[in-house]
């Protein structure tokens, strides 16, 4: 891992507006985005991935074209570039539904990859229209479920972003993914 002094240095260039600052920091962290990326992407079907480059890629390129970037910290920055990933993976999702209907791919968007599978596509964007809602009257179970969901970080990576104990992170992971169960889910029943 390289210097956390440095990375602060280029975060707070960065969120400062010094574009080149994020030019610096990419290949520093580029890994830790394409771990991201792939802890996410475990989930797929084997044959129906998208690869996890692809997916880094783009969240990168999302992250470049932001105007204005609030992030003095690594885990910070983390979490934003977890929110890139999912509105990277909603809107490809979102996408190949519309293909489904004859609607088309929206150009850009992980263009010449391997396809995510169109189950996994209908549930990600359930996921996310859930998410949103949870995030209405309970915002703090719905970062908590982003940060690990999509941002691939474990209870305590959470817990020292949001400066939470890590009882209430695994607390919030678990009510957030059994209410989330149940928005999407409406009728089955997931015990006590």
């Amino acid at each position: 891992m390289s210097d956390p002094g440095e990375i602060t240095r280029l975060l707070l260039e960065w969120s400062h507006g010094n574009r080149a600052a994020l030019d610096d920091l990419v290949p520093i962290v580029y890994d830790e985005l394409r771990r991201l990326a792939s802890k996410y992407m475990r989930g797929e079907r084997p044959g129906h991935m998208l690869q996890t480059t692809a997916l880094a890629n783009e969240a990168y390129l999302r992250l470049v074209e932001r105007t204005h970037v609030s992030c003095e910290t690594r885990m910070q920055f983390f979490a934003v570039a977890a929110q890139v990933m999912r509105r990277v993976l909603v809107d490809y999702a979102r996408g190949r539904d519309r293909a489904k209907r004859g609607g088309g791919l929206e150009q850009g968007v992980l263009e010449d990859v391997a396809v995510l599978s169109d189950d996994r596509a209908e549930e990600l964007v359930e996921i996310h229209i859930a998410l949103e809602r949870l995030s209405g009257f309970d915002p703090r179970k719905a970062r908590v479920f982003e940060l690990r969901y999509f941002g691939g970080m474990n209870v305590e990576e959470v817990a020292g972003f949001m400066n939470i104990s890590a009882v209430t992170v695994a607390r919030d992971w678990r009510m957030a993914k059994l209410w989330l169960r149940r928005e999407i889910y409406p009728g089955v029943h997931y015990g006590a």
